[in-house]
């Protein structure tokens, strides 16, 4: 069967702003702290550089669950979440899929607002659509854009995997 997310607008309230009140709580910052160690030839040594990554990704679970993107928290030596009530915590990799681009994560924390999600199968071509994320890092935190469902069941292929999915104009907010 279709379910129905209902977020309710109050009078005067635009629905893009509706929405992302609604699911502000649900959008986290991450940091991903790693480091590569190279091999200088030259001078016959090695040495090791540490480098910090970010982007955003979105609570799918009261429980701690974060889906996010697989290039933000790739060779991580350590993830940090941070909520958007400034707690922090560090995450564990429950799995990912670099072709898809996908990762999930764990922090140990409860009661947690998760994202609002809608039925995908109810979408048409022209339905509004809302980006949230921090790009850029968390000096870029709550950023929101929005656009339309631009095309529906998109074949597209990635290193030999095609994937079917939605096409949006809303510019991206996570890198």
């Amino acid at each position: 069967g279709s379910t129905t997310t209902t977020i309710n607008v109050a009078d005067g309230t635009s629905p893009i702003s509706a929405i992302a009140k609604a699911n502000m709580p649900a959008v986290v910052s991450i940091v991903n702290n790693s480091s590569t160690t190279y091999n200088d030839v030259f001078f016959g040594r090695n040495y090791t550089q540490e480098t910090k990554a970010s982007g955003s990704g979105v609570i799918i679970s009261t429980d701690g669950y974060i889906v996010t993107n697989y290039h933000v928290i790739s060779d991580a030596k350590e993830i940090t979440v941070l909520l958007t009530d400034d707690r922090t915590f560090t995450a564990q990799s429950v799995g990912y899929d670099a072709v898809s681009d996908l990762a999930v994560l764990h922090i140990n924390a409860q009661d947690l607002t998760p994202a609002r999600f809608g039925n995908s199968d109810s979408l048409r071509v022209g339905d509004t659509v809302v980006a949230i994320g921090d790009p850029l890092g968390v000096e870029f935190r709550g950023t929101y854009t929005n656009g339309i469902v631009s095309a529906i069941n998109r074949d597209v292929e990635v290193n030999g995997r095609t994937m079917t999915l939605i096409q949006t104009n809303a510019a991206p907010v996570s890198y």
